[in-house]
């Protein structure tokens, strides 16, 4: 098997053959709604944060309305995404600074976005690559790190770690492109449990590590 480095642009033409239209799964139509379905996603699937944000962002429209909301009911319409307590509070607190230092708009540079309650290097990129189309980093999802490793692309288990590794690897130009494309193979043929090697496109370049 080469080495990852020369296997990339096989990966990455793959890829693009599989999913041209690979893009964000999470239903948003504002920075601001990216932001919170970003965080909502966290050990959640995006059809279920799909399903909370329906109502969620009827009800919240702007980030003084999220920074003013009433915990409780807060609580309540996201209870189904897990840790709601948890997600709620950084919701509310990322609104208040985002209110109180940048207008009630989500900034636009990766080091503010860090800034915010509930956002690390994960979120801050989704923002970046989907909201503002600016390859600022990959995303390293749990699917991400998955294929990643599977792959043969990173020995490293921390999503920082591994998001290095991947930088190293894959162009910049296609940073955007490759965090969509690879949590879209992840959700639909390399699964976690039972990965459909046999029907994969990418089978030759992939030394299916653990599988």
């Amino acid at each position: 098997m080469m080495e990852p480095v020369e296997r990339m642009p096989a990966i990455i033409k793959g890829l693009r053959k599989l999913y041209p239209d690979a893009h964000c799964e999470l239903d948003h139509e504002t920075p601001l709604e990216l932001l919170v379905a970003t965080i909502l996603s966290a050990q959640c699937t995006d059809k279920r944060v799909n399903v909370v944000t329906k109502a969620l962002f009827r009800r919240y429209r702007a980030a003084q309305d999220y920074a003013k909301a009433d915990l409780d009911e807060l609580e309540g319409l996201i209870r189904s995404t897990g840790f709601f307590r948890s997600k709620a509070k950084s919701i509310q607190e990322a609104a208040k600074v985002l209110v109180a230092k940048h207008g009630g708009k989500v900034p636009e540079t990766m080091d503010e976005l860090l800034q915010l309650r509930g956002v690390a290097r994960k979120t801050a990129n989704v923002i970046m690559n989907t909201a503002y189309g600016q390859a600022c980093g990959i995303v390293v999802d749990t699917h991400m790190k998955r294929l990643a490793f599977r792959m043969g692309l990173t020995d490293e288990t921390e999503p920082v770690a591994v998001e290095k590794d991947l930088m190293a690897l894959v162009p910049k130009k296609d940073w955007i492109f490759f965090s969509q494309g690879m949590v879209w193979h992840g959700r639909r043929v390399c699964f976690a449990r039972k990965p459909d090697c046999p029907g994969c496109a990418l089978n030759k370049v992939c030394p299916k590590r653990d599988v």
